[in-house]
């Protein structure tokens, strides 16, 4: 069972407890999550598969360290059905062990770590995000393609940056590019001066860079502040420039970044789920958005195939595993290791929007090394 007993199983609302950040760094890309999950839910008319759904919250302060005590919380206080977070990858590789010790269904509707559907992929551990691999490999491609041979990365020094970092570098050095150097500094530092004058002094073809939120915001200010823009072209995982564009200002216009999502995509669905979006929230929807409003289609299509029994597990995850996803992205399924097989997106920032100018991946499946499923 996921946590609720059998008796509770049918009338009982779904308990959904969303372990997501409300502070410090990443608190936009929690409320987009949050946002997105709720949206798809209200347009089920407050229901999955007819049950009514209770949401149960933990602000986990992209903290690993209170990140046990906190996916705690809602497993064993709150006793929730399923376990929907979260961004940062250091705490929800803590959840998924807590998930996967209470039998706990876990979707993961950010955090990018490649062990989630790697070596500690679980029947029971779902994502409806990306792999830190998967957009990054696709810019190692796209950066080589554009005639670079020798280039910078920079990124924090934590889970997500430094598997980013070996996503590129493995497609760029596949195609015959040379990492000049590899940077880091702890996160969430935002120090960047001493890594933009070693920038400068090594000249490299290009910069590749891991950053996100408010980070991501002040690294491109520097850099484009340090007259690098026009000289050194930026690339990155859309992380950068997601949510973050109209904090960028100038030094956002131009820069060029892969990603399972884009502004102007041309089908149906975005076009209905970003309008949605705007009406419910007065906010402009953005990649996290869509991971939350996934997370609750995937959860969806797992109840609708148990009629809305939480407790018959091995129905719903089967449903979950076969679940075709009409996304606002794209429609996508799921790998053996439960990661969106999902086409990536070269994005320009133009107008304030990332735009679609290619897409360089279709249908890219993380390779989930180490998954014994």
């Amino acid at each position: 069972m996921f946590g609720a007993t059998s008796a509770m199983a049918q009338g009982s609302p779904i308990r959904v407890g969303l372990m997501l950040p409300s502070t410090g760094t990443y608190a936009a890309l929690g409320t987009a999550i949050t946002n997105g999950f709720k949206l798809h839910v209200a347009e089920q008319g407050g229901k999955l598969a007819g049950r009514d759904v209770e949401y149960f919250t933990v602000d986990d302060e992209s903290d690993p360290s209170k990140a046990t005590e906190n996916a705690n919380k809602l497993v064993k206080r709150d006793k929730v059905d399923v376990l929907v977070g979260t961004v940062h990858s250091g705490v929800a590789l803590a959840m998924a062990k807590v998930a996967r010790e209470n039998k706990t269904l876990l979707i993961v509707p950010n955090a990018g770590a490649d062990e989630l559907t790697g070596p500690l992929c679980a029947p029971t551990l779902f994502r409806t995000s990306f792999t830190n691999w998967q957009p990054a490999y696709a810019m190692g491609k796209v950066t080589a393609q554009k005639g670079h041979k020798k280039v910078v990365t920079l990124t924090w020094k934590y889970a997500a940056g430094l598997q980013a970092v070996e996503g590129f570098k493995e497609a760029f050095e596949q195609s015959g590019g040379k990492i000049v150097k590899e940077m880091t500094l702890p996160f969430p530092n935002v120090e960047f001066q001493p890594f933009l004058t070693e920038i400068a002094a090594l000249k490299p073809d290009a910069v590749y860079v891991f950053f996100a939120g408010a980070g991501a915001a002040k690294f491109a200010r520097d850099y484009h502040a340090a007259g690098l823009k026009n000289s050194i072209p930026l690339y990155a995982s859309g992380f950068l420039t997601d949510g973050t564009l109209e904090a960028m200002g100038e030094a956002g216009k131009g820069l060029q970044t892969t990603l399972h999502y884009a502004d102007g995509l041309d089908n149906k669905k975005d076009a209905a789920f970003r309008l949605s979006y705007a009406k419910t929230y007065k906010l402009q929807p953005d990649v996290y958005a869509v991971q939350g409003y996934d997370a609750a289609q995937l959860l969806r299509a797992g109840l609708a195939a148990a009629n809305g029994d939480i407790s018959q597990k091995d129905v719903i995850i089967k449903a979950m595993e076969a679940a075709k996803i009409d996304s606002p992205r794209g429609t996508f399924t799921l790998s053996k290791a439960h990661n969106p097989v999902q086409d990536i997106y070269l994005r320009e920032a133009q107008g304030g929007q990332n735009k679609v100018i290619g897409t360089p991946l279709k249908a890219l499946a993380d390779p989930a090394r180490g998954c014994k499923l």
